[in-house]
């Protein structure tokens, strides 16, 4: 295995311990100790409210990350979807790879190899990464929107490599239903 420094740009404020990346706060946590918190919350409240109320809020974060990393780095369209998925990568989650975008269509299909959620929890026999998903939903729909588009979209995870029989994660993104909204 090779180690590399990490390739986005961290700074942190002697003053205040803050980190930054781009200018947004982040936190460095320890995998296990964000995890073992995630799984704490998922017992509590149960697997499908947990995911709903995730999905909402990484819809949220997702929107609001690419609006101001497509202001910071002069990024629009898909140049920005890339960026978002790069920089999760950069960050531990997993690595993720867009195999398929279309702007004009809402939709998108993601891979995901060597998830943290996997690597902590193992093949445990469901999905789950459930957390992304908002994630590329929000992430598109802040793009389609800086396009002038009104097409708003879902996002759904189809496969875990946490799954007995898969060795990666899929997210699809497609347009939102009439019935949906």
């Amino acid at each position: 295995m090779t180690k590399l420094a990490p390739a986005l740009p961290i700074e942190v404020d002697s003053e205040t311990g803050v980190w930054t990346s781009d200018a947004l706060p982040m936190l460095y946590v320890p995998r296990h100790f964000f995890i073992n918190n995630h799984v704490a919350v998922e017992e509590a409240l149960g697997v499908e409210k947990y995911a709903e109320i995730l999905y909402h809020a990484g819809y949220k974060s997702a929107w609001h990350w690419c609006e101001k990393e497509a202001e910071c780095h002069g990024l629009e369209g898909v140049d920005v979807f890339e960026h978002y998925m790069l920089r999760l990568s950069q960050r531990g989650w997993g690595l993720f790879i867009t195999e398929q975008i279309d702007l004009d269509a809402g939709t998108a299909r993601v891979r995901l190899e060597h998830s943290a959620f996997v690597y902590q929890l193992g093949k445990v026999g469901r999905k789950v990464e459930y957390m992304f998903t908002g994630w590329f939903a929000g992430a598109m729909d802040q793009i389609l929107a800086a396009r002038g588009s009104s097409l708003r979209t879902v996002a759904e995870q189809t496969q875990s490599a946490a799954e007995h029989g898969c060795d990666v994660g899929i997210f699809t993104v497609q347009p939102m239903t009439d019935a949906a909204r």
